[in-house]
């Protein structure tokens, strides 16, 4: 079916049309017919199944002409997702007269108090939507639709208390969508609270790898987890590699050596300035910069076209999030390699990917790279050891992946 066919406003469709939208994916199939009939909906779908356009496209068909007054609120959990969705709103409404006020943190109150004054359609992060609302900048009293976009993610990052806060502002008498990679437990209880007998869609959740994405495991030495990145890069011939760390200061110090190295290297996480994640985000684009290293705030969501190499320096510690990183590379049928960093605390972590994923994956050695012993070349014997430290005092004092005394 085209999106003609779909019911979908002639003006809507000639703005996805200009926006090079040819054939509607499996979630809009899906998800137009519920959204345009006032239907509560639950859907899941990975990233870049094009559920932006999935919630977007009904309801600009369904809010019609302008009316200068908050009538769609779209919360995002991070200042990239909000800016993204906000653009995406704005290109499809390109032949409407609808308004769309972009509400995040990191920049000035000003401009944010006036786009407010006659928007139809706010996408917003929760906490400064909090912060107009209690200044009196925002009013929610006649928000006909409510959409909740990564919610897994929103929840994994605390704002539950803020988004609870920000619905019980919102009418009862309301269209209530909650988009989501993973429906965990949470989710299912917050759609209680606040939906109201949810069509449920779930479209191709993800397990496992793309086929178009070559990945493996790197066990090395935790004394030399860095030099076996430089040699990564150094004997990898990559276009762009994106370095995903569990933490921000973690990603601040990498970056530091990586330049150190005289590499090109952005930095995206949390405590960023707004600017600085703008300038990240677009020089990783162009080409300015050859490396990014980023904490799972570039995970989900964003839009980062051609990575040609994903290296997690950190397992993940959820295995979804492996998923997810490493989905950053091989999209649009190129094909991607993701290197994972292993050392021997983090086993447990790579075997509930392995779980997760229902698949082993392989363990490869870099020709040449002076390795340290590590016990992880026994693999079996740090199982063995972790289980039993396990319950007795946890992993801490373990002396795995340290060099070996002789």
């Amino acid at each position: 079916m085209s999106f003609q066919d779909l019911g979908l406003s002639e003006a809507v469709v000639h703005g996805a049309q200009r926006m090079g939208y040819v054939d509607p994916t499996p979630i809009q199939l899906r998800a137009f017919p519920v959204v345009l009939t006032g239907s509560d909906l639950i859907a899941s779908a990975q990233t870049g199944t094009g559920k932006t356009a999935a919630f977007a496209l009904p309801i600009l068909t369904l809010l019609g002409e302008p009316q200068g007054r908050t009538r769609c609120l779209v919360l995002e959990p991070t200042r990239e997702l909000a800016m993204q969705v906000e653009t995406a709103f704005r290109d499809f409404s390109r032949f409407l007269s609808i308004q769309t006020a972009l509400i995040h943190g990191g920049v000035g109150y000003n401009a944010q108090r006036e786009a407010l004054k006659s928007c139809d359609v706010v996408v917003a992060t929760p906490g400064r939507l909090l912060d107009h609302l209690e200044r009196g900048d925002a009013r929610l009293a006649e928000t006909q639709i409510l959409v909740l976009d990564e919610v897994d993610r929103m929840l994994d990052m605390g704002f539950l208390p803020d988004v609870r806060r920000i619905i019980e502002k919102c009418p009862k008498s309301r269209q209530t969508l909650f988009f989501s990679a993973t429906i965990p437990e949470e989710i299912e209880r917050l759609s209680t609270w606040c939906l109201k007998d949810p069509a449920k869609i779930e479209i191709g959740v993800r397990r496992s790898p793309a086929e178009t994405v070559n990945h493996a495991f790197y066990p090395v030495s935790s004394s030399q987890k860095f030099d076996f990145l430089l040699a990564l890069l150094e004997r990898t011939d990559f276009d762009s590699a994106l370095i995903f760390t569990r933490t921000k200061d973690g990603a601040d110090r990498i970056a530091r050596k990586l330049k150190s190295q005289r590499h090109s290297v952005a930095v995206l996480h949390s405590n960023r300035t707004q600017t600085e994640r703008v300038e990240a985000l677009e020089g990783f684009k162009n080409g300015r910069f050859s490396v990014m290293v980023a904490t799972d705030i570039a995970a989900r969501g964003i839009d980062i076209a051609g990575v040609s190499h994903v290296i997690n320096y950190d397992v993940p510690q959820h295995p979804e999030d492996y998923v997810h990183r490493i989905g950053r590379t091989g999209r649009a049928q190129n094909v991607g390699d993701a290197f994972t960093i292993m050392v021997a605390e983090e086993l447990p972590h790579v075997k509930a990917i392995e779980r997760f994923i229902g698949q082993r994956v392989p363990r490869l050695k870099v020709d040449g790279f002076p390795y340290v012993y590590t016990a992880l070349f026994n693999e079996s014997s740090v199982e063995e050891a972790l289980r039993s430290a396990k319950g007795v005092r946890g992993l801490r004092g373990t002396t795995f992946g340290r060099r070996k005394r002789r």
